[in-house]
């Protein structure tokens, strides 16, 4: 089993997601997803700029996927994605089925990322043999559906989001432009100024959501990093830390130890502003102690 890092799903300035992967190049962390998965409009960073990160990332001995966007709305935005399909260099994680159609077009290999909607191993198996060679689970299922769908060892590897804020919808609204009453095509990249997505609370100022532009994530941050011995024995190949700040490569280079150490697997208390239901078959915002 391994850790990865997922793509950043937050419009930093660039010189802090530079910064960033700088600081990832000395981690031991061994695969990192690396893209604009969200927003087009987010243009801090272009195309050249991730070749470039890339670069840097795979000769410090990383594997590198290229992350691609989870709403495809424009045909520039189908240009785009032309481009980083037919990179000639790294895979790509398909966050659309307009990406898995070109990586099948172009016979290239291909990650599925977990905005696609797979919810059975007939799906699999199809993307599998189109050139799927890893399978991220959808974040609302649960440990007892992957279980029952890998029982019988798959042909491709199966990944895991185990910490993060859960990214559960993607609009072709701009929500945190609405806030700021401002248009989706006049925004303003007004999201640079939530680094972790703009928090929205109910009426008795509970933590419900994040709005992160046109994706809604989870208010609380997910957490499975005590499932990790579990989903080792499941046959999961790889756990997935979404970032959300720098401390998170720190965290994610202490769960490669562990990977290293199993014979003395640390605790990790649950708090109230973490959840992890779905893994258990619950509501999302529950916390399971096992």
């Amino acid at each position: 089993m391994n850790i990865s890092l997922g793509p950043l799903l937050y419009c930093w300035q660039k010189q802090q997601v530079i910064d960033f992967y700088q600081q990832v190049s000395t981690s031991r962390i061994p695969l990192v997803y690396l893209g604009e998965a969200v927003c087009s409009r987010r243009r801090e960073l272009k195309w050249g700029d991730y070749l470039a990160l890339a670069q840097m990332l795979k000769q410090a001995g990383k594997e590198v996927v290229i992350s691609t966007l989870a709403l495809i709305e424009a045909p520039s935005e189908y240009a785009e994605l032309k481009r980083q399909v037919d990179n000639g260099e790294f895979i790509v994680e398909a966050n659309d089925m307009a990406a898995v159609y070109l990586a099948q077009e172009h016979k290239l290999p291909f990650v599925c990322g977990a905005s696609i909607n797979n919810y059975n191993r007939a799906s699999l198996d199809i993307l599998q043999r189109i050139g799927m060679k890893r399978f991220v689970m959808p974040v609302e299922l649960s440990k007892a559906w992957l279980n029952q769908v890998i029982q019988e060892k798959p042909a491709f590897e199966v990944e895991v989001l185990g910490h993060g804020y859960l990214p559960l919808a993607h609009s072709a609204r701009c929500f945190t432009a609405r806030h700021k009453q401002l248009t989706k095509d006049s925004c303003e990249t007004v999201c640079r100024q939530y680094s972790k997505g703009l928090l929205a609370q109910t009426q008795e100022q509970q933590p419900l959501l994040r709005l992160n532009g046109i994706q809604t994530q989870s208010a609380h941050c997910l957490d499975l990093r005590g499932e990790i011995a579990t989903m080792a024995k499941m046959g999961v190949d790889i756990f997935r830390v979404s970032p959300s700040s720098m401390e998170c490569i720190t965290m994610a280079d202490a769960l490669v130890d562990t990977l290293n150490a199993p014979e003395s697997p640390p605790h990790f208390p649950m708090s109230a502003e973490q959840c992890n239901g779905y893994w258990f078959g619950e509501a999302g915002v529950a916390i399971h102690i096992s």
